[in-house]
């Protein structure tokens, strides 16, 4: 389905119809298709899925400017699409970026988060502790350096038909599943979209994400090459409601690719909690 908000039309793909709604967050550069092997065991447990194509990805919302792409855009349309689905208020699962957005949204909107999974990437104020006391998680992170170059990026992960962006996404399974998410990437102005995501980021952004109340599950994998294990495990102190830490050994940062059935679990034990 198409649901126009905020003068913008964002693609979403929802699961039957009845039971509590759980929205979808997706992570860069993916779309709503990395859900694809999560819903089934969802669906089964009687939740109705809305997996959204986000700010940039969705063809009809993807505004020119990088501001259009600040953490306060993403997380207004979320809130958006859930007042024009009519959900008062939701399961929220988010991976890598859309665990970001996740989190935002638990924090600033409470009264529309009933429980949040967040996967991969941990609470901004966690990450920022990481940043700040651990060597390696720097190291870990600098290939933010380059998504921030306009251009440069887009030139060193487009170039011969997406061979350094296919290289990202070896994990995610096999040729056919990469090819699922870099041929989208491919798409005029596609690419640009989805990096403007990390070149509106800023450090006054993401420290005003608080503390979240909500019943919370973060997910992190030990084989996360963007995530150690000291953001994983600095989670914790952000969230003042009931909180669980899941731990996946041997699994990459392609988590809901590489291991939707332990996932599925963890998003039903939250949701039915």
């Amino acid at each position: 389905m198409r649901i126009d908000a905020r003068g913008l039309t964002f693609d979403v793909h929802a699961g039957p119809e009845g039971g509590p709604a759980v929205l979808l967050l997706h992570g860069f550069p993916q779309h709503s298709g990395e859900w694809g092997d999560v819903t089934p065991a969802l669906h089964a447990a009687g939740l109705r899925t809305y997996a959204l194509d986000q700010r940039g990805y969705s063809p009809g919302a993807r505004p020119a400017a990088v501001e259009a792409y600040r953490l306060a855009e993403l997380v207004a349309d979320a809130v958006a699409v859930l007042d024009a689905l009519g959900v008062d208020a939701a399961h929220v699962v988010g991976h890598d970026w859309g665990a970001v957005v996740g989190w935002a949204l638990a924090a600033g909107h409470p009264d529309r988060v009933r429980t949040l999974t967040a996967v991969s990437v941990p609470h901004p104020a966690a990450m920022a502790h990481a940043l700040a006391n651990d060597p390696q998680q720097k190291a870990r992170s600098a290939y933010m350096l380059l998504f921030r170059q306009p251009g440069k990026a887009e030139t060193v992960l487009l170039a011969l038909k997406a061979a350094g962006l296919r290289r990202m996404l070896s994990g995610v399974g096999d040729a056919d599943r990469v090819a699922a998410y870099a041929e989208p990437m491919r798409a005029p102005g596609a690419l640009t979209a989805a990096l403007n995501w990390y070149r509106a980021m800023s450090r006054t952004d993401l420290a005003a994400v608080g503390p979240v109340a909500v019943p919370t599950t973060y997910v992190w994998s030990d084989r996360d090459i963007a995530i150690g294990r000291t953001a994983a495990e600095a989670c914790a102190a952000q969230v003042s409601g009931d909180y669980r830490f899941v731990e996946l050994a041997g699994v990459s940062h392609w988590i809901p690719d590489a291991a939707p059935a332990p996932l599925a679990e963890a998003i039903l034990v939250r949701a039915g909690g």
